[in-house]
């Protein structure tokens, strides 16, 4: 059997992709399951870099074939803020301060003007392919207050008018549907299975 690394210690995030890869035959790990491997340091200057320089170096270390992500909210208003630094935007990976920055920089700016998109970059490394990148984005507008419970980081902000919620009042499988990982999943799923026979 052979294992694909999740490049995650999110268990939540290492529960999506199994459901993805065991069906297809894979042991699945998780950074937590495994020992010696190299801090990484994400100094890309998009998404698909920042995934790109997780898989690579993990492949390169351990030998197996990785799956990493960066994903990221950008908004309009900010010229594509917080982008790359969602998760420390405000400093420490925080999302209540996350959320407060955000909602300050974006104070007096009315709604028709909220405009922004969340990004997801997937990028599957092995040591015997080029790697496999595929994307995903949605666009949404930011609140002016958190609705809803559920998700996390940016989600009860993160507003979809075509269904009148937030990220974080829909359902997990409701969420799976229309966030940008979601759609990079589909289309992880539209082409893994061809990259992996090469």
């Amino acid at each position: 059997m052979t294992t694909i690394l999740i490049a995650t210690k999110n268990e939540g995030k290492a529960k999506e992709f199994r459901a993805f890869f065991e069906p297809k035959g894979f042991k699945v790990k998780t950074l937590s399951e495994m020992e010696n491997l190299p801090e990484i340091i994400e100094d890309g200057k998009t998404f698909q870099e920042n995934a790109l320089i997780k898989a690579k170096t993990l492949t390169d270390k351990s030998g197996i074939t990785v799956l990493a992500d960066d994903s990221g909210l950008m908004v309009d208003a900010l010229n594509g803020a917080p982008g790359i630094f969602s998760a420390r935007y405000a400093g420490d990976h925080d999302d209540d301060a996350n959320n407060a920055k955000l909602l300050r920089e974006l104070k007096n700016v009315p709604f028709h003007q909220r405009t922004a998109v969340f990004h997801t970059s997937l990028v599957v490394t092995s040591t015997e392919r080029q790697p496999l990148v595929v994307e995903g984005n949605v666009k949404g507008f930011i609140l002016e207050k958190k609705q809803g419970k559920d998700g996390f980081g940016y989600d009860p902000l993160f507003y979809l008018p075509e269904l009148k919620k937030t990220f974080a009042e829909l359902t997990p499988f409701e969420k799976n549907k229309v966030s940008h990982r979601g759609k990079a999943v589909k289309a992880l799923n539209e082409y893994f299975d061809d990259w992996w026979r090469k």
